[in-house]
């Protein structure tokens, strides 16, 4: 089991509330919004080892996050490709 650390979010509101915060601003480069998803996969699945209430709310997230993320990435990829 991966446990948050203490500054990092315990329960599902926190996770939540930590995402809106570090989400990028309209128009920002792909790069950072696949790090974005990424980032808020990673903590999801952290959390849903701590907030076992939550856990398939959470387990949902992760996906989310994780759809967005392949999603992203294939943009980036198809602009290579373009550009190529």
């Amino acid at each position: 089991m991966t446990t948050p650390g203490r500054n990092e979010p315990q329960t599902l509101a926190d996770a939540h509330a930590v995402a809106s915060a570090r989400r990028p601003q309209p128009g920002s480069n792909l790069a950072t919004w696949l790090k974005f998803h990424k980032e808020n996969a990673r903590m999801y699945r952290a959390v849903s080892d701590v907030d076992r209430g939550h856990h398939h709310e959470l387990r949902y997230w992760v996906g989310y996050e994780e759809r967005k993320a392949e999603e992203v990435a294939a943009q980036i990829q198809e602009g290579k490709s373009k550009a190529s």
